[in-house]
């Protein structure tokens, strides 16, 4: 009988979650809904000395923006599921809550002898640890050392059972065979083989905290969480045969799930992972949300710093994957019937923000008007325009007042949404379209507010006030052009000088699309200003 697909993100919460890791959480989730499955969401907590406050909570905020919902693990509320219920049958879905469970699957591996008993001190270690550099080789805890050291292996049963009882600094080590070949699959690199000399004897369960390791704990859940697939990052290759060789221990190999191991996001320029650091240094976000740590530094999000998060979406899933042509642009949906592993790479994907960047600016094109301008206006508000009157009103503005009509931004938005790449840039591009600048660029008054120049400008403007024609942007520009022209005056000149008094700068929308805009009495308005402040 074919099982049903369960796939599993398992963030560990010691800080934000990385833009990697919110791509592992996709591609599993992906791979959840094309195959009709549940993707559930587990927190690895048994790490109790890197725990952070607040982690949690970010990454269930973090894949909620990003439209990636869990099945199960999270109720509506947000919170990590601790009670088993019909929805969340394998709960807790936190590890620390599960604590209780490990030790007896420990213990099995101990009994049938694929485990061993370890009483080596820290301190101890240390001294076999520098015993061996001192000598120019690299220790080991694995077949050959494990016989000259302090463990079950090596102690008598009356001793390991008087350590048992009398300490606590125990743990419980997986005995890795010796010359055995560990033949492994991977759903993108392929079959795999490593001969287990190659490896040691990793520790599975302390008694200090009596907290299993990560090794333990992932195989134990997975397997009782009936996951049929583990789609992570390629950090965890080196594990693989170690967690095959758990299955086999436990007699789960018929249901061991399939392994998947992604690539890692590289840097923007040279090698190596992309890091906090490289966002830092070039100006770009590599958290989906803002994170302030505990030292009160704040971090840069994707939310935060204006992109949508379907363009967030869409763009992680291109690093890595792509659907075999030359299509870019995805809905979640379509991720969803596109997505398939065979087509996700094996090579690192360079991340680069310019392309991040292309995708909002490409989401924020197919916005309708309506939408930018409801996302527009609390940044409109925030700069002291109030917002009044709705899309059926009638438009109207008043600059005095620093009150124009949401009929007029939408309009605006309209008009200046093929420039943007953010819906912040709509008030950075065009400010002078919902109040009058207060100052002009200095250079550019040097350069363009000179007696020959604004003498023109202010004829040309007196010729404007006086049209009684349509007052559209493209009966203006006609007009305006059509006196400038017939006058023979220099073009450039003038309209930068116009441009100048009506936006405080001379680059920008063109005079025609401001002057539809602000109308002519504020026209004259800031005409008038112009020569006050500049002469």
């Amino acid at each position: 009988m074919e099982r049903r697909t369960r796939v599993r993100f398992a963030p560990s919460p010691t800080g934000p979650l990385h833009m990697g890791g919110v791509r592992t959480a996709l591609y599993n989730y992906l791979y959840a809904k094309q195959h009709g499955g549940d993707f559930i969401l587990r927190i690895e907590d048994t790490d109790s000395h890197r725990f952070v406050p607040g982690a949690e909570e970010y990454i269930i905020e973090a894949l909620k923006w990003c439209g990636i919902v869990p099945d199960e693990g999270v109720d509506k509320d947000g919170k990590v599921v601790e009670t088993a219920s019909e929805r969340h049958p394998h709960a807790p879905y936190r590890q620390s809550q599960r604590r209780g469970i490990y030790r007896a699957y420990a213990e099995q591996l101990v009994a049938n002898g694929y485990a061993y008993y370890a009483f080596d001190s820290a301190e101890e270690l240390e001294a076999v640890r520098s015993a061996a550099e001192a000598r120019g080789e690299t220790f080991t805890y694995n077949q050959k050392s494990r016989m000259s050291l302090r463990n079950s292996l090596t102690l008598s049963a009356e001793e390991t059972s008087k350590l048992l009882e009398e300490t606590v600094n125990w743990t419980i080590r997986f005995k890795m065979p010796e010359n055995t070949v560990v033949a492994m699959d991977d759903m993108i690199r392929g079959h795999i083989e490593v001969n287990t000399d190659t490896l040691d004897d990793k520790v599975l369960w302390k008694r200090a905290d009596e907290l299993p390791t990560y090794h333990l704990a992932n195989i134990v859940d997975d397997h009782l969480m009936e996951i049929t697939e583990v789609i992570r990052g390629e950090e965890w290759l080196p594990s693989l045969p170690l967690h095959y060789m758990l299955y086999k221990a436990f007699g789960w190999e018929e249901t061991r799930p399939r392994f998947a191991h992604l690539s890692l996001l590289l840097k923007p320029v040279g090698n190596g992972k992309l890091s906090k650091r490289d966002g830092d240094k070039m100006g770009f976000p590599v958290f989906p949300l803002r994170w302030v740590n505990a030292e009160g530094e704040a971090s840069h999000g994707y939310r935060e710093d204006g992109y949508f998060p379907e363009a967030f979406v869409n763009m992680l899933a291109m690093l890595g994957w792509n659907p075999g042509d030359d299509r870019e642009l995805f809905s979640l949906e379509e991720l969803i019937q596109a997505f398939s592993m065979e087509k996700v790479q094996k090579a690192g994907a360079k991340f680069n923000p310019d392309k991040a960047k292309w995708f909002n600016k490409e989401y924020l094109r197919m916005k309708s008007d309506e939408e930018l301008t409801d996302l527009f206006v609390p940044i409109l508000e925030a700069n002291g325009i109030e917002v009044t009157g709705c899309y059926k009103c009638p438009v109207s503005h008043d600059f005095a007042a620093h009150s124009v009509s949401k009929n007029y931004v939408k309009g605006v938005v309209a008009l200046i949404k093929e420039r943007a790449t953010f819906v912040a840039d709509f008030w950075t591009i065009a400010p002078y379209l919902f109040a009058a600048p207060k100052e002009y660029v200095e250079k550019d008054a040097a350069k363009f507010w000179k007696e020959e120049n604004y003498t023109l400008a202010l004829k040309a403007a007196e010729h404007m006030y006086g049209y009684e024609g349509p007052w559209t942007a493209e009966a203006v520009g006609e007009e305006l052009e059509g006196f400038i022209r017939g006058n023979e005056w220099p073009m450039g000149k003038v309209m930068n000088c116009l441009r100048l008094a009506l936006s405080g700068a001379s680059s920008g929308l063109g005079i025609a699309d401001i002057l539809s805009f602000i109308g002519k009495d504020e026209f004259r308005s800031r005409m008038e200003n112009a020569v006050a402040q500049l002469g």
